[in-house]
């Protein structure tokens, strides 16, 4: 899934004025400013914020963090299905043993954010994936070419090392 204009979902913790943007100064008001009541793009805290509301609804629905990489969540729901979410900047990527379950999470996300269901993933972060009824595939070999052209590796010839030789 992905969560549109999500950095504008964080809630400011403290009180930011700007100036009034170029082209919508108020007429004999031009020193005034704008009190900000969400976060912009631009701002340093904006992904810190946007995160900060992300686990606050996710946590209200049971979700869990993990413990060492903050942007994976678990959930065990009615004790039967397992979800994992993984939060990778506005991509929210689910994992599940029930495809009812998945669904129920989504319309959870969908209520609380505006949100795109991209359907099934079939490349995460240059990874490609494949799937079937009982597994997952993972391949790197498409971020492997891109790798070799980009230091133009790609169509240097092998040569056979001596160590390679006895590995055969």
């Amino acid at each position: 899934m992905d969560v549109k204009t999500a950095f504008l979902n964080g809630d400011l913790e403290e009180e930011i004025y700007i100036d009034q943007p170029e082209r919508f100064i108020v007429k004999r008001q031009e020193t005034k400013v704008c009190k900000l009541v969400k976060s912009l793009y631009s701002f340093k805290q904006a992904p810190k914020q946007w995160h900060h509301k992300f686990n606050k609804v996710i946590a209200h629905f049971g979700f869990s963090i993990h413990q060492y990489d903050k942007c994976i969540y678990s959930n065990k729901l009615d004790n039967d299905y397992y979800i994992i979410l993984c939060l990778y900047v506005d991509d929210i990527h689910i994992f599940g043993t029930s495809f009812d379950a998945i669904q129920r999470v989504k319309d959870y996300l969908s209520q609380n954010f505006d949100t795109n269901d991209l359907g099934h993933a079939d490349m995460i972060l240059g990874i490609k994936m494949s799937r079937t009824l009982n597994r997952i595939s993972v391949s790197l070999a498409r971020s492997i070419e891109r790798m070799l052209h980009k230091f133009d590796f790609y169509n240097t010839k092998l040569i056979l090392h001596p160590m390679i030789l006895q590995l055969l």
